[in-house]
């Protein structure tokens, strides 16, 4: 048998026996072997690039496969030491960065104010400060990066790694990120030039950590964070569902009859983010004298019990969930995660009146309607995720290797 993205045969090469590894489904030469056709010869030349590399390690040894007994086989195992991943995950005022191993533990970190509508050029360049502090704090050299995640709040062109006409990123628009990224990286940290910059919506890459270390047996998967905007990411067998140029998931921008005056940051009036989010929240908390301009005042107001503001995040809730029942009924997820500034008890009580109450009792049978298990740290994680898988899928690991003359 063969694994998803795996050749087998004589097509199979070290690229896939990595995936093999990596995944879980072949971790001895002889598994590599049954799982490919390849010879044993063949199968240890292969594996032999991959030692060559750094990517691969013998582990200890497995159960003895025979009743004759004899010596258990050796396991193998992606050796996560050889290098390092950089993430950032940017809000509309504030962001956070991290260095990760390649299996996804963070090593350190940093939050910091930064505001997205001081534009691409200084955003970025600050992140490339913050990453050079974090490699410094863990006396980790630059060129031990093998590539770097960005969570930005806002539809992104995978293709091309530029968000498009996104509503709370002005100055963003078709802007290129990685290549800025990657310049700032290399003058701050003193680093390689071109290191891979991988970018995607902040609600998809929180769907796709939280996915991965929490819930990897679910096939239909779905986020929703809400904080100063409204975003959803859906992940579906194992894999972040983007629709056809990166718009899936952009329900803050559905129209809801609860705002027909309300106008949107997208230039149109009714949108869901316009009455719902964290934003929208705190627009109603300062006209009443509350000081808050953004959904983590909201968030701080939440915590400190204040009444005005518990109200009102359960009253969002309910427009929320009114929407997620059309969401349930098209997707049908067996998880239904709420994250974000409002992701507490008012808010999930809120939703959950309207969803259980306008959704097919057939969407929700086995819904299970969460908060999220990794909270602010989400983005993160899945944006390191995106990279590792990236820069070590079959058919890119065997331009890697090429590169590295192993």
């Amino acid at each position: 048998m063969s694994g998803r993205g795996v050749r087998v045969g004589s097509h199979a090469g070290a690229g896939d026996l990595l995936e093999l590894v990596r995944s879980g489904r072949a971790t001895t030469r002889g598994a590599l072997q049954q799982a490919t056709g390849l010879s044993r010869a063949t199968v240890g030349q292969r594996l032999d690039r991959l030692f060559r590399a750094g990517w691969l390690r013998e582990g200890a040894g497995g159960p003895v496969g025979s009743p004759l007994g004899g010596r258990p086989s050796i396991t193998l195992e992606f050796d996560d030491a050889h290098a390092l991943v950089l993430a950032a995950d940017l809000d509309t005022r504030h962001a956070r960065a991290a260095l990760l191993s390649l299996t996804g533990e963070i090593q350190a970190e940093h939050t910091g104010t930064l505001v997205i509508e001081d534009g691409p050029d200084v955003v970025l360049d600050e992140l490339g400060r913050w990453f050079a502090e974090l490699l410094a704090k863990e006396g980790r050299p630059a060129h031990a990066v093998c590539g770097i995640g960005l969570a930005v709040p806002g539809p992104v062109d995978t293709d091309t790694g530029r968000v498009v006409q996104p509503p709370i990123m002005p100055g963003w628009d078709g802007y290129d990120i990685r290549a800025r990224l990657a310049r700032a990286f290399a003058d701050h940290a003193s680093g390689p030039a071109g290191v891979p910059v991988l970018v995607d919506n902040d609600a998809n890459l929180m769907a796709y950590g939280e996915q991965r270390t929490g819930y990897a047996d679910c096939s239909a998967f779905a986020l929703v964070k809400v904080s100063t905007g409204i975003g959803a990411g859906v992940v579906v067998g194992g894999s972040i569902y983007r629709g056809v140029d990166g718009g899936a998931g952009d329900i803050g921008h559905i129209r809801v009859p609860q705002g027909a005056d309300a106008l949107c940051k997208c230039g149109s009036y009714g949108c869901l983010a316009a009455v719902a989010s964290g934003g929208a929240v705190a627009r109603r908390l300062a006209e009443t004298g509350v000081p808050a301009a953004s959904g983590s005042d909201v968030r701080d107001l939440l915590t400190a019990g204040h009444p005005g503001a518990t109200a009102l995040a359960r009253e969002a809730g309910r427009v929320v969930g009114d929407v997620l029942a059309t969401v349930v009924t098209l997707l049908n997820p067996g998880v239904l995660m709420i994250a974000g500034d409002l992701a507490g008890t008012p808010f999930l009580t809120g939703v959950r009146e309207l969803l259980y109450q306008r959704a097919l009792p057939r969407s929700t049978a086995h819904l299970d309607v969460v908060t999220s298990r990794l909270g602010e740290r989400a983005g993160l994680i899945g944006a390191g995720a995106q990279v590792v898988e990236h820069l070590y899928a079959p058919e890119r690991a065997e331009e890697r290797l090429a590169a590295l003359g192993v």
